[in-house]
């Protein structure tokens, strides 16, 4: 790893030679074009241009993964190689520039003539770049500080009916949540300022609930309120919920992009919680877009304290290979060279999620360090939301003791009760 130098590693498929390809794409997102043109001198080429720094052969495929229409006009019969290739950039081409890392590592490789597959895999980032960036304000251990949460994951849920409800009506839902013991409560996604709960009324209506709950109890309960919006107004809500007494905002990043989270992180000392809705857009096909280690790693420089990483055995697309590879990631130094984890961010597992998907978690994770949000495994619970919390919280003290589900549940009916509902269900 170059100290001066950003590291991106790719999956692609052409019919021509990948080492030919990989200097295509070096020389496309540095100081090349297709020819090389007046004033690249040697000296310059030296300082600007990415490095090919290794190109591995994989498989074959007899068919394209995309079209393409400029190896169609070539009558290119195939076969198709693929390959891993990483590529090195300077960074002096970059700076401590988020959008225009982004669109060096990516942009307009994805429209390349000579690949009919291109994915972005990962990035490798010197410390002394990393080091230009915002970190999270607060990441895990500030989360836990706030919440007063000292051990065992944060068990978090979603406020349902998503939409639809009053502001006043989502104040009474979140007071009920609170008594119920959770630790972190989230405005669904599509949530953000709508008619029926409009931000300005819908953020003192919850927040009356959690500062009665945290003056019966000394408990505080985070709360992320979803100010997706344009950069101003984000700006604003963010100083209302911080006014109330709030501790956290929510965003859907790719709605607001690199520079709008970087500049409400600039702005708000509040917790970020970072949501990837749309990141299957960017991901679900194995040869297109951009794979979530190198997505996360882009984020967490905008500062983010938690990232959306979905769940295991969860109800979306994602395999649970990538869902433990993404919270590993999250939990894991972001530059390469970095002494510890100081800038990790809190994965905040959801989707599907309920006391059955502990064991796979813990198994998979092997760290509490994490938000475990459900909705219909909480509020669902045939015996009430307070019971959906107790068996999750249940579930997370058996395995962490090393004891089966079945064993903990013996003793304990609101798990019991959850695996005979929700283990019915599939």
């Amino acid at each position: 790893m170059h100290a001066d130098r950003i590291e991106a590693t790719y999956l692609i498929e052409t019919p021509l030679a990948p080492g030919k390809v990989a200097e295509v794409m070096a020389g496309e997102q540095s100081c090349g074009t297709f020819t090389r043109v007046h004033g690249e001198t040697d000296d310059l080429r030296a300082r600007a241009r990415a490095i090919v720094e290794s190109v591995e052969k994989l498989d074959v495929a007899e068919t394209p993964a995309l079209p393409n229409t400029w190896l169609e006009r070539q009558r290119n019969p195939g076969p198709w190689q693929r390959a891993r290739v990483t590529i090195s950039f300077p960074a002096a081409n970059i700076g401590a520039n988020l959008p225009t890392l982004a669109a060096t590592v990516a942009g307009n490789l994805y429209d390349l003539g000579e690949v009919t597959g291109l994915r972005l895999e990962s990035l490798r980032l010197p410390q002394a770049y990393r080091s230009q960036f915002d970190l999270p304000r607060h990441g895990v251990a500030g989360t836990r500080r706030l919440t007063g949460v000292a051990d065992g994951p944060l068990v978090g849920s979603i406020i349902k009916p998503n939409v639809g409800l009053s502001a006043e009506e989502t104040g009474e839902l979140v007071g009920t949540l609170c008594a119920a013991g959770l630790d972190f409560i989230k405005d669904d996604e599509i949530c953000a300022d709508p008619a029926d709960a409009p931000l300005a009324q819908r953020i003192p209506a919850v927040m009356d609930r959690v500062r009665r709950h945290q003056d019966r109890t000394g408990k505080h309960v985070m709360v992320a309120f979803n100010i997706t919006d344009e950069t101003d107004a984000m700006r604003r809500h963010a100083d209302l919920v911080e006014r109330e007494g709030g501790s956290c905002i929510m965003v859907s990043l790719n709605w607001c992009g690199y520079s709008a989270v970087q500049t409400l992180r600039r702005h708000s000392g509040l917790v970020l919680h970072g949501h990837r809705n749309g990141f299957g857009a960017f991901s679900r096909h194995p040869l297109l877009g951009i794979g979530f280690d190198a997505y996360q790693a882009l984020w967490r420089l905008a500062g983010v304290d938690h990232m959306h990483v979905h769940g295991l055995n969860g109800k979306f697309a994602q395999p649970d290979a990538e869902v433990i590879e993404g919270a590993r990631a999250c939990l894991a130094p972001l530059a390469a060279d970095a002494p510890d984890a100081s800038d990790a961010v809190m994965p905040a597992f959801s989707s599907g999620q309920w006391a059955g998907t502990v064991p796979v978690t813990w198994k998979a994770v092997g760290t509490a360090d994490l938000l475990f949000m459900s909705g219909g495994g909480i509020m669902a619970h045939p015996d009430g939301p307070a019971a959906g919390v107790r068996s999750i919280r249940q579930a997370w003290d058996a395995v962490r003791a090393g004891r089966s589900l079945d064993e903990a549940a013996a003793g304990q009916p609101e798990l019991r009760r959850s695996l005979d509902f929700f283990g019915k269900k599939g």
